[in-house]
């Protein structure tokens, strides 16, 4: 099993309500390891001037997938996605 991220973008306005039903359904079936809206922050770097801060981001949601393909699959019903808003899907290494 694999972990992925998924990033939502702020590119579409998602129906609130969708998030409940999206979400119940990841966690049923044992896909869902998280998730959260993104605040505001601060970019840091120890020399020089660090990158801009990635303000695109709206959210994040972790889940457990077999592979990429059933990762995408479990796009069907999120609210982002489903309003035309790009979803960045990112695997999550694992180092142990």
């Amino acid at each position: 099993m694999a972990e992925y991220i998924f990033l939502m973008h702020d590119d579409a306005v998602a129906d609130e309500n969708a998030w409940e039903p999206y979400l119940r359904r990841l966690r049923q079936g044992g896909f869902l390891q998280g998730g959260s809206a993104i605040g505001e922050g601060v970019c840091l770097r120890k020399r020089g001037a660090p990158a801009a801060l990635t303000r695109h981001l709206a959210g994040f949601i972790r889940v457990d997938s077999e592979n990429l393909e059933q990762a995408k699959s479990l796009l069907v019903g999120n609210p982002v996605f489903e309003a035309g808003g790009t979803v960045e899907i990112r695997e999550l290494p694992r180092t142990d």
